[in-house]
């Protein structure tokens, strides 16, 4: 998954940062499920404790998209990853 802002994805920089996708959940704060429903095959979950830079190169298969009720999830997930949250 793709996490990086569009600014940074539509530079000449070459790579943007990525949330590995994994069938396993579980049920971690940093965690987002997914499925079907977002157009993966399987249920599956976005890792944001392994965020990753990545060449834009090798990011060639578009898999699905997210709803904004998911990409709420992520944002928070992000939050929670990176410890932005003030409460903690």
């Amino acid at each position: 998954m793709v996490v990086s802002r569009n600014a940074l994805i539509d530079s000449r920089f070459s790579t943007v940062l990525c949330a590995p996708v994994y069938t396993s959940h579980d049920g971690l704060s940093t965690q987002v499920a997914v499925g079907i429903a977002e157009g993966l095959r399987h249920d599956s979950s976005i890792h944001c404790d392994a965020l990753m830079s990545l060449p834009k190169s090798i990011l060639t298969n578009y898999a699905g998209h997210l709803s904004p009720a998911k990409l709420l999830e992520l944002k928070e997930a992000l939050i929670a990853a990176l410890a932005l949250d003030d409460d903690e």
